[in-house]
């Protein structure tokens, strides 16, 4: 992925100059003018997705604030989405923005928001579908993928030690890219009652996560997948031949890789096992009720038991500070790493991925560990205080991580800060970012990023769904 720090110019005005507060002079409530594409110009257009715009800007009482959300919340519609729809099949390629490539996990996410709006626009369902076609597809040509290519091109990467093939573009093996295609079907199932999507391909690829998830927990062997790169960022390859730091088999599920797209440091990757056990009792629900296939449900169940078990043995430890708290990652001999990325999942975004309570204490005192300087990704600075990663650097905070702090936050004045936050550090260009410096927020990467867009657009709907008045109270 791009990670180089990049300055652009809106309306003329380099970003580069402006410090924390600061507005170049065409930065007014005047001016707030759509920087979305013209509409003629537009990848994907759902009415009910404009309506929604319509609507929720009409609560929110900062101008700025509305311009932020009308800009990002259609930006995966607006610019990242191909749809055809070939024979009555559905089909929907999902670039991440910059990167004309499909991640599984980024393409879910992107399209996760617009999901409760999918019964009254059969346009927007069918695009969804075609989400879920795809990914599908892409599972079964290699489970261990992460991002693909529209067809068989190759990519920069072919050169990496892996077992590459002419349809992927990446292959960093990561739980979740395996996990967040099984949340969008399910809740898409949920939603609209549709499990026309649940055919013979789509069983293949659920079957064949399951299978990638017990290779994973190396049991008997290291199993299939191993991952080098010649590359003098150590992050961005796997060590020991390419399979990973030692684990002891414990139930646990191996991932060579972070969300991030980094290499982990112990391959028990805790907010990612959580995730997966959400996923196999979701499949597990799917196999029973769509596919009617018990013998199948029941492996998924019980996969999911196991791996439940390890985390509460394995993934929890004692912290002086917080108590009881979780681990980021573990490798089963004992070894425990504390920290927190932004990327999701994490655990800051445990509750929103379904894997825990907001309430749960555990969750609570882990929530003040990574919200804390215990977190030696967590950094504060004079334009915000968020959780970045290894992938960009020390001092980049991730407006991810302080959208992800909003979602899962029960304390309505913390809300408010983290929009707050997010409205003052995008830079005058309307959109969010992949990661900015906490002392200055002009300095960022990624100008095109539409899953942080959306998300927060997710964000700015949630909150007027269960604390409309803060919307109309921030100003």
């Amino acid at each position: 992925m791009i990670t180089r720090r990049d300055f652009i110019k809106v309306n003329g005005i380099t970003t580069a100059g402006l410090g924390l507060g600061l507005r170049p002079t065409w930065f007014s409530p005047e001016k707030f003018e759509s920087l979305r594409p013209k509409a003629g110009e537009r990848k994907f257009t759902s009415i009910a997705v404009e309506e929604k715009i319509k609507s929720i800007k009409t609560t929110i009482k900062n101008p700025e604030l509305a311009w932020l959300f009308e800009n990002c919340y259609p930006n995966t519609l607006d610019t990242t989405v191909n749809y055809t729809d070939a024979n009555g099949r559905p089909d929907t390629f999902v670039i991440t923005g910059d990167i004309n490539a499909m991640w599984m996990r980024d393409s879910s996410a992107q399209v996760w928001p617009y999901l409760p709006l999918i019964k009254t626009d059969a346009k927007l369902k069918n695009l969804i579908k075609g989400v879920l076609n795809r990914q599908a597809k892409y599972i079964n040509i290699d489970p261990y993928a992460n991002a693909f290519n529209f067809g068989p091109t190759g990519s920069e990467w072919d050169s990496d030690n892996t077992t590459m093939k002419p349809e992927l573009h990446e292959r960093k093996f990561e739980i979740d890219s395996l996990c967040y295609p099984v949340r969008l079907a399910y809740n898409y199932w949920k939603i609209s009652g549709d499990s026309s999507f649940f055919d013979e391909q789509w069983q293949k690829a659920g079957k064949l996560i399951v299978q990638t998830f017990k290779q994973q927990q190396r049991k008997h062997n290291l199993g299939p997948y191993h991952f080098q790169r010649n590359t003098q960022v150590s992050t961005d390859t796997a060590p020991l031949g390419g399979y990973g730091n030692p684990v002891k088999p414990v139930g646990l599920i191996c991932s060579v890789f972070r969300p991030s797209d980094d290499a982990t440091i112990y391959p028990f990757l805790i907010p990612s096992n959580y995730f997966a056990v959400t996923s196999l009792n979701q499949m597990a629900e799917m196999y029973q009720v769509i596919g009617m296939d018990d013998a199948f449900s029941n492996e998924c169940l019980a996969l999911a038991a196991e791996v439940h078990a390890a985390l509460e043995k394995y993934a929890t430890a004692e912290h002086p500070i917080f108590g009881k708290v979780l681990a980021y990652e573990v490798d089963g001999f004992g070894n425990q790493l504390f920290m927190d990325d932004a990327n999701v999942p994490s655990l800051l975004a445990l509750p929103y991925l379904g894997a825990m309570s907001e309430h749960d204490p555990l969750y609570q005192n882990t929530r003040r560990l990574v919200l804390s300087h215990t977190n030696p990704y967590f950094f504060k600075g004079k334009a915000a205080e968020g959780i970045g990663g290894p992938h960009v650097g020390l001092n980049y905070i991730w407006p991810m991580s302080i959208i992800i702090r909003a979602i899962t936050s029960t304390d309505k004045a913390e809300i408010a800060s983290c929009i707050k936050t997010l409205r003052s550090t995008h830079a005058g260009t309307g959109f969010m970012h992949e990661s900015f410096n906490k002392d200055n927020a002009a300095d960022f990467t990624r100008k095109w990023f539409a899953w942080a867009n959306t998300l927060f657009g997710e964000l700015i709907i949630k909150t007027h769904q269960y604390h409309p008045e803060l919307l109309s109270a921030i100003y």
